[in-house]
């Protein structure tokens, strides 16, 4: 088992911190960008002239009703605490991340108490399968193979593959003609390289050992475009490696056979009702925007 990939030892600066509130971010993105928060026809959620869009998940036509919770007392959700920004450790030494506060939100809408518990990211399957707690709220991609032991929520959270270019050239919009003779770095044996040589096969394809050398390949100019996580493209962008190289050019690619069907709650298989309640409060956390304050306090350069 092994998480999303890890966004190559760089280090990470969260900038906001976790006790902005709803109100303050709207008035943040209105300073920053000159307008509010608005949806687009797709559902997704946009802060203004910037562009940092926020995923939507749900579709409220298909919202689920909210079971019976009468009996349950607290709900005891397991993470670990070593992959920034879903889960990890604060300045106290507490459990944080955009994962493990989500579930504190859909815990807040429920009305329940709810625990979170650390524990070393290899044991939280089979802690879950023990009954040592009653959710995953961790980095575990959506598989089969995990769907035949546990149930898993709707996701929350996704990493589409995105292109970068160089900032301020003259590069178009990635198609499947305009990228023809031109060179996209990609890690080798990855998901990206793959989809690349399917849907653009007149590109040129430039496989490196890890992320790290197609981006500084990209900054040198060695490069056209990297197509690689965008998580990991967006916190390279938004940190001092990239020294302002670089941007993100064209839209997201999420085709769930290449890049993943995501992350989302896990529950074991034998508690309908508690993945009934989970879907129902990811939902209305969506619906009252405590998602999108998340999303932007965890992502505050968008990869999507």
């Amino acid at each position: 088992m092994k998480p999303f990939p890890l966004p190559h030892g760089r280090a990470v600066r969260w900038p906001w911190p976790r006790f902005v509130t709803a109100a303050v971010l709207a008035a943040l993105l209105v300073a920053v960008f000159g307008t509010g928060p608005s949806l687009s026809q797709d559902g997704r959620l946009r802060a203004g002239p910037g562009e940092v869009v926020v995923p939507n998940f749900w579709d409220r036509q298909n919202s689920p009703n909210k079971p019976d919770l009468t009996g349950v007392r607290v709900i005891r959700f397991l993470t670990d605490d070593l992959y920034p920004p879903l889960h990890f450790a604060d300045a106290e030494g507490l459990p944080a991340g955009f994962s493990v506060d989500l579930a504190r939100a859909v815990c807040d809408v429920l009305q329940v108490a709810c625990t979170i518990q650390v524990r070393r990211f290899d044991t939280l399957l089979d802690s879950l399968a023990e009954s040592r707690g009653d959710v995953i709220a961790a980095a575990i991609p959506i598989r089969e193979g995990l769907r035949q032991r546990f149930t898993v929520t709707s996701p929350y959270y996704r990493t589409p593959a995105r292109f970068v270019a160089r900032a301020g050239g003259d590069l178009p919009e990635p198609t499947v003609e305009t990228l023809v003779g031109r060179t996209v770095g990609v890690v080798a044996q990855s998901a990206h390289g793959v989809y690349l040589k399917v849907m653009f096969p007149g590109a040129k394809v430039g496989t490196f050992p890890n992320l790290g050398l197609a981006q500084d390949a990209l900054r040198d100019r060695k490069v056209d475009y990297v197509f690689a996580d965008g998580l990991s493209m967006a916190l390279w962008l938004n940190g001092s490696d990239a020294a302002g190289c670089c941007r993100f050019i064209g839209g997201p690619y999420t085709e769930s056979r290449y890049f993943g069907e995501g992350v989302g709650f896990i529950i074991r298989r034998d508690d309908p009702i508690l993945r009934q309640a989970l879907d129902y409060g990811l939902q209305k956390v969506w619906e009252d925007g405590t998602y999108a304050e998340l999303f932007l306090r965890y992502f505050p350069v968008s990869f999507y």
